[in-house]
């Protein structure tokens, strides 16, 4: 059997597409197959319906948001039809907790019609943070990467019956992560925006990464549509001009830089 491996990701600072592209990338080296890429971070390409075959393999992973899948995706996510292909679901979260998520991933793809036979989570950067989990994956994570893409490579060549496989997770699943005030209470900063300050110099690289095309083109100060607090438009100015200031995001931001500053490691399963 011909295997097309394929690499699909939303990723909207690359550390999601890091470690997908890494896993697809040694496996086909390993076995000498093709890989195609997905990638599915900005909104045009949502608006495309895939399917594969059961001669393919699909790495598709996402971030972790609030302990879950990100819930943005979870319409185009279920539009992509398996047909017996073979997955391997990934997430990647920010070194707190990956909670839910990779359970969550791995029911939809098998709703979906694929064999989920590996999953892995895996850390990077936080998209709040510049100093938690900096610059990971790092070079330690990619040896991880590169053994779980051994071992994924070894298992779609044998001739054993493969399975579906199981992962950390509640069923049914925990609710959306929230952080907490200073007195304790749960709050909500899902209509938390980015600013803008005065060094923006109207490049509007911010409008081509946003994943929900809500920065406006003509003024990139304004939000036309919703915010998910993914960090590409404030990690990737180049003159450092987007920014948040809302205190509950900012406080949050900094608990968890103070709480999660150990290093936490990969987790994957077959």
């Amino acid at each position: 059997m011909s295997r097309t491996i394929n690499a699909i990701y939303f990723s909207p600072t690359g550390t999601t597409e890091k470690i997908v592209t890494g896993i697809a990338g040694s496996i086909s080296k390993k076995i000498d197959r093709q890989t195609y890429s997905i990638d599915f971070t900005l909104p045009e390409v949502r608006l495309k319906p895939i399917s594969f075959s059961a001669d393919d393999t699909v790495i598709l992973g996402v971030p972790v948001y609030a302990g879950r899948v990100p819930n943005v995706l979870l319409n185009y996510l279920n539009s992509i039809i398996g047909n017996g292909a073979l997955a391997i679901a990934v997430v990647v979260y920010g070194n707190r907790n990956y909670d839910d998520a990779l359970i969550e991933l791995r029911d939809i793809l098998t709703n979906n019609g694929f064999k989920v036979i590996a999953g892995g989570a895996f850390i990077g950067e936080h998209s709040f943070s510049k100093i938690l989990a900096q610059n990971r994956p790092d070079e330690q994570d990619m040896k991880i990467v590169d053994g779980f893409a051994n071992q994924i490579a070894k298992k779609i060549t044998s001739p054993e019956e493969l399975t579906i496989v199981s992962v950390k997770g509640n069923q049914p699943y925990r609710k959306y992560y929230m952080p907490k005030s200073k007195e304790g209470n749960p709050v909500d900063i899902r209509k938390v925006t980015p600013k803008t300050n005065d060094d923006c110099n109207k490049c509007r690289l911010c409008v081509s990464v946003c994943p929900m095309g809500s920065i406006d083109p003509e003024d990139v100060s304004n939000l036309t549509g919703i915010c998910i607090k993914c960090g590409a438009c404030i990690k990737k100015c180049p003159s450092n001009a987007k920014y948040y200031d809302d205190e509950n995001y900012l406080r949050h931001k900094v608990e968890l830089e103070i709480e999660f500053s150990s290093r936490k490691e990969p987790e994957i399963f077959f």
